[in-house]
């Protein structure tokens, strides 16, 4: 939005639009497309790392045989060319970890095993996040900006419809990443703004 520039909560800079763009994801409409499509994994941290390997036997029956493959041959993550930790991926675009309902949808194996209470790590923080993309810079910092993919038009649609901003459709994933007091402060800017018509 116009006007708008680089917003400062706490110590992580924070993108305009993530607070004046919509989604929700719809899953009905996009199959979970976001597991599937791209060139690379999903940023993982080590500590995401051992985590998922502590995991690994328990969604081991869900993931594909080219998953479980792939897994053997170097692990559940990589190092990509932009030198970024993210998940292994089958085939160069699907994460291992990429499972099927009946219906075709795609679905995260370590998610589902979560909510099943056969474990306790949900998925990587940079999944929850998405269509939030963190970047770390060189001097330690950190900023958080919205990602603009053409398999999440549905929740674009979806997000308008009920008025769902980013940040709200996002608020447990920006608790698990930044804190509960990081994400009132994140709301009172975004009614600060609102009330001075930005929003």
């Amino acid at each position: 939005m116009s006007g708008l520039h680089i917003l400062q909560v706490g110590d992580i800079l924070v993108s305009p639009d993530i607070l004046t763009e919509y989604f929700c994801c719809d899953l009905d409409a996009c199959k979970g497309a976001c597991c599937i499509e791209g060139d690379a994994g999903a940023p993982v941290t080590l500590d995401e790392v051992a985590e998922i390997e502590n995991v690994t036997e328990t969604v081991w029956s869900d993931l594909s045989a080219s998953a479980q493959s792939v897994i053997d041959k170097q692990g559940v993550a990589y190092t990509d060319r932009d030198g970024d930790l993210v998940t292994s991926i089958v085939n160069g675009k699907d994460c291992v970890f990429t499972c099927y309902d009946d219906n075709g949808t795609c679905l995260c194996a370590l998610e589902r095993a979560c909510r099943q209470g056969k474990t306790s790590f949900v998925k990587p923080v940079s999944c929850a996040l998405y269509p939030i993309r963190e970047k770390r810079f060189s001097g330690g910092g950190v900023g958080i900006n919205y990602h603009r993919w053409e398999v999440c038009r549905d929740a674009v649609r979806k997000g308008k419809e009920l008025g769902i901003p980013v940040y709200r459709f996002l608020k447990q994933p920006l608790i698990r990443r930044f804190g509960e007091a990081w994400y009132e402060e994140l709301e009172q800017v975004a009614e600060a703004l609102r009330q001075e018509g930005y929003l």
